[in-house]
């Protein structure tokens, strides 16, 4: 980029370090990171009952666990896309 040209984006450009760009997007879409530990904590949940399922097929079991980690990221999807149509139409309206 040269000189005389102006940044496109200059608040993208001010964070240098990946944490704060990070902790920017998690301000920006608060119930990404929400869906992604949901998810994480029912794989971890599956794998930990995968060990106790006694007489369920194995099949089943990941089955079962699918649907709630995708009922669980949908849900958190869901929450994030009326949590900005809130902040976007009611906290802030256009004018």
């Amino acid at each position: 980029m040269s000189p005389s040209q102006e940044s496109v984006y200059p608040e993208y450009e001010t964070d240098s370090s990946q944490s704060s760009k990070l902790i920017r997007k998690f301000k920006e879409t608060p119930f990404v990171p929400i869906g992604m530990a949901g998810f994480a904590a029912v794989v971890g949940y599956g794998l930990y009952r995968l060990k106790h399922r006694g007489e369920m097929k194995m099949s089943l079991h990941l089955i079962h666990m699918r649907v709630a980690a995708q009922g669980f990221v949908v849900g958190a999807i869901t929450c994030g896309v009326l949590y900005s149509m809130f902040r976007d139409y009611v906290v802030k309206p256009k004018e």
